[in-house]
């Protein structure tokens, strides 16, 4: 078969997956799954790259000044005494000098104006002293080095040399070195096609409706929209699903033709009403249901067709933590680059947490600020997966490993902050 995913097997178990079986399950079954594209520069930021940049030409391309001032040949120059110089005329960026430099003589000279032929040292203008006639001179001061304050064809980039690999997600300073070598547009892999619908007949979206007693809004969707984008994904609503297993498996098999990834959130737990974990096996292959983690524990994973499946928990707090620590590298993961794992920081703990039950991995919202004692870290005081309170006031998540029975104030712990996923603020 042609697909991108690896379906070998049928996994129906009900034990919790440990957290790292699971990074490893999805970095198994995933490969970059779309084609490329040629893409203008100016709109490339963000895009990933689907070949190697290389460099058709040196950068700087020619050998230039790096500073105002004046060219001269060393050979011509007493570096104990310093020199004077006859001014044989003036280049400047875009308009160089071309003419022949007699023996002895100097070109005034600015910032990126081409080296004139002979020349090789440039003295800074504010180190030397233009003289009276007869004829412009200039006295250029001792001591400069052979060489001094000259840019070299090829110095910042060689010519055929790869600038950035296939796989690597453009930044603002990357289109700047690409530009640098000349080129207006770059082949990447095309941006992945993202589904993203809510389950529930208790779910209601703000502004569709009067919320009715035993209804909930929907915030998941609005911060799944905005985090398929940050991650580099074209993303589609699918708007809310009611709790019926026929429509679910329906319209998950309408999602599954044209999309290549598929996030909902809701009806991955293990009661009746929680249809798309039944949908996905019956149409599909569900690869992992159930993860050893905290909040998170109903994620799921698998495939339908071309499509992967990612079935979110219901309560925001669950969703958010499991798409910045799966979800997100899969997206990048299917779309072309290499699986990221964001950088984690040392942080001395601000709190107590004197009990703590053992055997699954917990992400606690945490607040970061910088002590004269280095980084700190406070938690969040609420743990319940519902309390999206707790995501407005943190700024990092803080990684509990699975063995940990308490946290003492002074204890170091591993933080991931927002940043590493493009969320600032």
């Amino acid at each position: 078969m042609s697909g991108k995913l690896s379906d070998d097997c049928f996994r129906h178990d009900f034990r919790l997956m440990a957290h790292g079986a699971a990074i490893e399950e999805l970095k198994r079954r995933t490969r970059p799954m779309v084609g490329s594209e040629p893409v203008a520069l100016a709109a490339a930021s963000g895009r990933i790259l689907a070949t190697a940049a290389v460099a058709p030409n040196p950068v700087p391309n020619h050998t230039n000044a790096a500073v105002d001032g004046y060219a001269f040949a060393f050979r011509d120059y007493d570096r104990e005494q310093g020199s004077v110089f006859n001014l044989a005329g003036r280049a400047a960026a875009g308009r160089p000098f071309t003419q022949d430099v007699p023996p002895r003589a100097a070109v005034r000279i600015f910032t990126g104006a081409v080296m004139p032929q002979g020349l090789d040292t440039v003295a800074m203008q504010e180190d030397c002293e233009e003289l009276a006639g007869p004829g412009p001179r200039v006295r250029i001061p001792a001591k400069l080095k052979h060489g001094s304050n000259v840019r070299k064809a090829g110095e910042d980039v060689r010519q055929g040399e790869t600038l950035l690999p296939s796989g690597h997600v453009l930044r603002p300073q990357d289109l700047a070195a690409l530009a640098s070598i000349g080129l207006a547009e770059v082949t990447c892999y095309r941006q992945l096609r993202v589904a993203i619908c809510s389950t529930g007949d208790e779910v209601v979206r703000p502004g569709t409706a009067p919320l009715r007693h035993g209804s909930v809004y929907d915030a998941n969707a609005p911060m799944l929209l905005a985090l398929v984008r940050l991650a580099g994904g074209q993303v589609r609503d699918l708007g809310v699903w009611p709790d019926r297993l026929e429509e679910v498996k329906e319209r998950l098999r309408e999602a599954a033709l044209g999309e290549d990834v598929i996030l909902t959130t809701g009806g991955a737990s293990r009661g009746e009403e929680d249809h798309v974990a039944q949908a996905l096996a019956a149409l599909g292959s569900r690869y992992f249901w159930q993860i050893a983690v905290k909040p998170g524990r109903p994620m799921m994973f698998g495939q339908i067709g071309e499509a992967a499946v990612i079935g979110l928990p219901g309560n925001p707090v669950a969703v958010f933590v499991c798409f910045l620590m799966y979800v997100w590298p899969l997206l990048r993961r299917l779309a072309g680059a290499p699986w990221p794992e964001p950088r984690r920081l040392e942080a001395r703990a601000v709190f107590d947490f004197p009990n703590r039950k053992t055997g699954r991995r917990e992400y606690w919202r945490g607040m970061l600020r910088e002590t004269a004692d280095g980084l700190a870290v406070d938690k969040f005081a609420r743990d319940g997966s519902g309390l999206i309170s707790g995501l407005r006031a943190a700024d990092c998540l803080i990684e509990v490993p699975e063995n940990v029975q308490a946290v003492a104030a002074g204890d170091r712990l591993t933080v991931i902050p927002f940043s590493e996923f493009g969320i600032l603020g």
